[in-house]
């Protein structure tokens, strides 16, 4: 099998994954800190293990500056899909989702201030067609406090996941998988003072959910992710990405019944067209002198996955 069409299988299977992200939240029975906590736990287990047994932990490549990068990106990670899993509880999944892919444009503002990124006639023109589609997802009325909760928490966890993507890049020369571990070991000790560990004593099954997320959607995932990207252009990474969301609303609608109305569908094909036109852009863009990093390294920003 060509490398590349081994690494078209493995994104479009982790983008798969990632689309039911959501339903392991719902069905896990868990509030958001609970459902982190045991992601970050779970996940961390089975990142540290793959670690070891390829050998990355040996000659790791942390420095304290990169090792402290790395902590801040988890500290933003963490909090990122707390928010994140708020918003389905609010909303739905499926808006939740759309929404949450407003990332790169807060990606691209980032870039702005902190490190004088050019943002082109184009891009801004893109922002404008982000911003019309968000309106028409968002479907929010007058006094519909739970749409307006929801959507909040969507563009809290976007701007989050882009800080936490703007903070990743400037970590070079480290394996993408230590760089997940670190940030998701993090989360462990971040999280503990508030999850409340005796109410998910008695959750049962939910447990298999909780330790789908962390196996499955976090350590399979990522190993998945990363070992996609060593074979593919970015172009089609950035292509590929967008199976997540259209498998998270299928299965949003295909587990709960939830569908979205047609003024809503209108906005979504808008946000994912100028999601992946800014996406495009800035790969295509040359990297700041601040960015520079080598071969090993990877940020979360080609992910665009929960």
């Amino acid at each position: 099998m060509r490398n590349e069409t081994r690494g078209t299988l493995e994104l479009t299977l982790a983008m798969v994954l990632s689309g039911t992200l959501g339903v392991f939240v719902v069905e896990s029975g868990a509030s958001p800190f609970e459902v982190v906590f045991f992601r970050c736990l779970f996940g961390a287990v089975a990142l540290g293990l793959y670690s070891l047994a390829r050998g990355y932990l040996t000659g790791h490549g942390f420095t304290r500056r990169s090792l402290g990068l790395a902590l801040l990106g988890g500290v933003f990670i963490v909090f990122n899909w707390v928010f994140l899993f708020e918003a389905y509880a609010a909303g739905s999944i499926s808006l939740a989702t759309v929404v949450y892919h407003t990332q790169p444009f807060f990606l691209v503002l980032l870039g702005a201030v902190f490190a004088r990124e050019r943002i082109t006639a184009g891009m801004l023109g893109w922002l404008a067609v982000a911003f019309a589609g968000l309106v028409l997802v968002s479907g929010v009325r007058p006094g519909d406090t739970a749409s307006l909760a929801g959507l909040g928490y969507a563009l809290a966890a976007a701007v989050l996941y882009a800080l936490a993507t703007f903070v990743t890049k400037r970590i070079s020369g480290v394996r993408p998988h230590l760089i997940a571990l670190v940030q998701v070991a993090a989360g462990v000790p971040l999280l503990l003072p508030f999850a409340d560990l005796g109410a998910v004593s008695g959750l049962g099954a939910g447990w298999a959910w909780l330790a789908g997320l962390g196996l499955i959607h976090t350590g399979l995932m990522y190993v998945l992710m990363y070992a996609a990207y060593a074979k593919l252009p970015t172009p089609k990474i950035a292509v590929l990405a967008f199976t997540y969301p259209a498998v998270a609303m299928l299965a949003d609608w295909a587990v709960y019944g939830h569908h979205i109305g047609l003024v809503q569908a209108l906005g979504v094909p808008l946000i994912v067209l100028a999601g992946l036109k800014v996406t495009l852009a800035r790969a295509a863009a040359p990297a700041p002198r601040t960015a520079a990093r080598g071969p090993e390294a990877a940020s979360p920003a080609a992910t665009r996955a929960a």
